[in-house]
């Protein structure tokens, strides 16, 4: 372990596939720490820490190591949430030396709504005030919004003592939804959230209708931040939706002067565009999806892999979009040989396609 990871947590996870289980957790991590896997033995390194896993027969050996006892909080909660997720139904038994406190989850921030409006006929802007701000600021941007349901005093989780979050049941559930932190108002202690209002019929968006009937004076929290931080590169590719926009906003508007970003954004129509203040050198082809019928016209995927090829190893790409979509840049990049160290590729939706 580090020396300057001074707070450390061991656990104990029993179970019948264990050795399957560490190959999951570094298929899985890889995309979020640096993974060294040598034998029965994983080391996750990462700016939570790190987390070193050692098989031993139907048993996996846990031991954490953070920075600060937040980060050690969260590194716990991810492995625990991860590894529950990969186990399904087959028994598992996840032990700690010690377990947080129930009724507090260290990275946890209530806020409350103080106005929404539209900002594009599709896009809806959620600013809420938070008393404590600075851990929105250049760090990472993305949190797990929760909103409690309407006309309840908010019951708000904590930790189980297996290290996964306790969320409240029935009818005091909470709707729990990632989003992006667009920007951060220091002086008014402000974070604005953008939430797109999905324009098809039939489509469920729980959060699109809380952005829509947002009042001042609703309270809502924000788990994080976590992930999702500004990349530091010269120069830049970002591809992504509606669902990326807000994310793509904050890091043109972030990033040190003189930085090549060039953007392909996807969106509904010339309507749907927004204006992105940057200090960059910033190149933006926005591609409206109502004009794609018309000839000579492409979709983001196409766009996105003709400007990956025209790229080299030194550029930063950073994409957000459709899960198939990603799969598909992802896919790409690999073939490439791009370095990992200098990517962000994640899915931020997935097309809903009937079974039967």
């Amino acid at each position: 372990m580090s020396a300057h990871h001074s707070f450390e947590l061991t656990g104990t996870a029993v179970l019948p596939n264990a050795g399957q289980m560490l190959d999951q957790i570094c298929e899985h991590f890889v995309e979020h720490a640096e993974v060294e896997r040598t034998a029965d033995l994983a080391l996750l390194t990462s700016k939570l820490g790190t987390a070193r896993i050692r098989l031993l027969d139907r048993t996996l050996l846990i031991d954490l190591a953070a920075p600060t006892e937040t980060a050690l909080q969260v590194a716990q909660n991810s492995i625990a949430e991860h590894m529950f997720y990969f186990a399904q139904d087959e028994a598992l038994d996840l032990t700690w030396s010690r377990t947080g406190s129930p009724g507090k989850l260290r990275n946890f921030h209530q806020a409350v709504v103080v106005g929404a409006q539209d900002i594009t006929p599709h896009m809806r802007r959620v600013r809420v005030f938070c008393e404590d701000v600075a851990p929105f600021v250049g760090g990472d941007m993305h949190v797990r919004v929760l909103v409690p349901p309407k006309g309840r005093s908010p019951l708000w989780p904590g930790y189980r003592g297996d290290g996964r979050i306790a969320w409240p049941q029935g009818d005091d559930a909470l709707l729990v939804r990632p989003y992006t932190i667009r920007a951060v108002d220091i002086e008014r202690r402000e974070l604005w959230i953008d939430v797109f209002q999905h324009p098809a019929p039939g489509i469920t968006t729980p959060v699109a209708d809380f952005a829509r009937d947002a009042q001042s004076g609703d309270v809502v929290a924000l788990l994080g931040p976590g992930s999702g931080g500004l990349p530091k590169a010269r120069s830049i590719l970002m591809i992504g939706d509606e669902s990326a926009l807000p994310a793509i906003a904050r890091i043109a508007a972030e990033v040190e002067a003189g930085t090549e970003i060039r953007a392909i954004i996807e969106v509904l129509d010339a309507g749907e565009e927004q204006p992105l203040p940057s200090a960059a050198k910033l190149d933006v082809r926005w591609l409206h999806r109502r004009s794609y019928h018309e000839a000579g016209a492409g979709s983001l995927l196409e766009e996105a892999r003709t400007a990956i090829e025209a790229t080299d190893g030194s550029t930063f790409i950073w994409a957000a979009c459709e899960k198939d979509d990603v799969r598909a840049i992802r896919s790409q990049l690999k073939e490439r040989g791009h370095d990992k160290k200098n990517m962000y590729v994640a899915w931020y939706w997935e097309t809903f396609r009937p079974t039967a």
